[in-house]
């Protein structure tokens, strides 16, 4: 968040509860979210928009749940984008889901150091994916060099999913940063550097209909 005391947009008020609202509420499964709203912040902030809402909702169903690249090499792209944008939100979120999807700590940990880190040693797809989120937000263009390795690994589609999944996480991070979306107030927040409110250790966390089609 930018340090404001409240949210630049925050969540729809009750008494602007429209049909259209209670679609953006219920768009990914939620129990109950048509009738008394969703208990996520970054839900109930897009709601305000729900014509654009339920456009993005659409596109990133597919990012999360029809893409053709794995859930794995996703959660790296979705991480190393929160870490460079320095996004909470996605950072809290998808540390769980990456848990989920068979990242371990020390590979959580070792994302924040980018595809140089020794932990990618050996783990050629996974420093690719690092490699090209980085030279995307560098550069905005991804060089030859990665191009070629990444179709060694991915077919045309996969590489055209990978590009548009890193652009995806990097506007959302841009969005959720300016409008200063807030990590929920009951959840066991997640920092930057791995530790949680609780001290306890972060846990598996899948989306939903997610599990399904990990």
């Amino acid at each position: 968040m930018s340090g404001d005391a409240k949210p630049r947009i925050g969540d729809l008020p009750r008494e602007e509860w429209t049909p259209e609202a209670r679609e953006v509420f219920a768009f990914w499964g939620e129990p109950d979210a048509y009738e008394q709203g969703s208990k996520t912040h970054m839900t109930m902030t897009m709601a305000q928009h729900p014509q654009l809402a339920l456009a993005y909702n659409t596109f990133g169903k597919h990012i999360l749940l029809t893409s053709t690249i794995a859930v794995r090499p996703r959660e790296l792209i979705v991480l190393r984008c929160a870490w460079h944008l320095k996004c909470a939100y996605e950072w809290h979120y998808h540390v769980k889901y990456g848990i989920a999807a068979g990242l371990t700590m020390e590979e959580i940990a070792a994302i924040r150091d980018g595809p140089g880190s020794p932990v990618w040693h050996g783990k050629e797809e996974d420093r690719l994916v690092l490699t090209a989120v980085d030279e995307l937000i560098r550069e905005s263009v991804l060089s030859d060099a990665t191009w070629n390795a990444l179709s060694k690994i991915f077919d045309k589609r996969q590489i055209m999913d990978l590009l548009f999944t890193i652009g995806n996480y990097v506007m959302l991070g841009w969005a959720a940063g300016s409008m200063d979306v807030p990590v929920e107030g009951d959840v066991d927040l997640i920092g930057f550097d791995l530790k949680t409110r609780s001290g306890n250790p972060p846990a598996a966390t899948f989306r939903p209909q997610e599990e399904e089609v990990s």
